[in-house]
């Protein structure tokens, strides 16, 4: 795959699979080459606005697309972990959006079969790859901050849904906590790594979904990590790196920053401003090409064993704040 034209198909053409899909027409060796949906005509329609030659009414049937290189999956939380092993075990590279899967059990599994059938998988975390994100782990990789003590993050929205919405439905994995506090806890480990100790605390709404938790990141050493997410209010969505020299702030949104504040303890501060191109997923499709045009099978910059961590922390979360799936007993 060292030059030809990357052909991507899409398991789930919703919202956010139209705004990859945008960003895909930006990506100079890349194209839509497949839509898979339940219903063929929305297939249809999705692959005529971006012009895909291929169009399928069930997800199974993409898996014999001719040319096929590689599926976005762009489905509920709870249908990740098959939608994701139908393609790896049919030896079909996958970028799966977040979060990876339900659970732990889930994204070991998915993780085994990658690995298993020696093709390439990755997580959707779009934020990894946005520009500022990047500036971001190169200032403090430099030591521009010092060492990171404190980190601050919150995601916070209001959902001006019916409660048969996926965000408040528990059988999709709804709630705020894998939808958008998945972020921050994201911000955390890129910074920090793994916790020692967790402290998580959850507001349960009518459904059984977790409509607001806070989390509390203790180690050893020190460091804390203080992180909150919401599906019920709006919160500045910002992040904030206190080190020993001083401090970075991404601001909001966090997660597609494009604006950062530096301020030091003996000088001036600092403001730097970086654009992400298309909606912003245009980075982490070039990563994925990128990946598979130079035979690699996982992203240096993205890692599955930093998945791997994200869901184990996330899970450990759940425990402490009591928030749990059906598919927590499924495995």
């Amino acid at each position: 795959m060292a030059s030809e034209t990357i052909n991507w198909g899409i398991i789930a053409p919703g919202r956010i699979a139209h705004k990859f899909a945008h960003d895909l027409q930006l990506a100079e060796g890349g194209r839509l080459h497949a839509v898979a949906s339940r219903s063929l005509q929305r297939a249809e329609e999705f692959a005529r606005e971006y012009h895909a030659p291929h169009a399928y009414g069930s997800y199974e049937e993409m898996l014999d697309c001719p040319g096929l290189d590689v599926v976005y999956i762009a489905s509920p939380h709870s249908e990740h972990c098959a939608h994701a092993l139908m393609c790896l075990e049919n030896g079909i590279p996958v970028l799966c959006e977040k979060p990876l899967a339900m659970n732990t059990a889930q994204v070991q599994r998915m993780v085994a079969a990658a690995k298993a059938n020696d093709v390439f998988f990755m997580e959707a975390l779009w934020t990894r790859f946005i520009p500022l994100f990047e500036e971001t782990k190169r200032l403090v990789g430099e030591g521009a901050i010092g060492g990171i003590r404190t980190v601050r993050a919150d995601f916070g929205f209001k959902a001006e849904f019916p409660p048969e919405h996926r965000l408040f439905n528990m059988k999709l994995g709804g709630g705020a906590l894998l939808d958008v506090g998945i972020y921050p806890v994201f911000f955390a480990l890129s910074f920090l790594g793994k916790p020692d100790e967790v402290q998580a605390t959850a507001v349960f709404g009518e459904t059984g979904s977790d409509d607001s938790c806070g989390v509390l990141f203790k180690y050893n050493d020190g460091r804390l990590a203080i992180l909150d997410a919401s599906i019920t209010v709006k919160t500045d969505t910002e992040a904030f790196l206190y080190g020993e020299d001083g401090a970075l702030k991404l601001h909001g949104p966090f997660h597609h920053a494009t604006e950062m504040s530096l301020t030091f303890y003996d000088r001036p501060s600092e403001r730097i401003g970086m654009n992400y191109k298309g909606n912003g997923y245009y980075h982490e499709i070039q990563e994925v090409m990128h990946c598979l045009k130079t035979g690699k099978k996982e992203s240096e910059k993205l890692p599955l064993q930093f998945s791997l961590d994200l869901m184990e922390v996330l899970d450990w979360v759940r425990r402490e704040a009591g928030i749990v799936y059906g598919a927590d007993r499924a495995g």
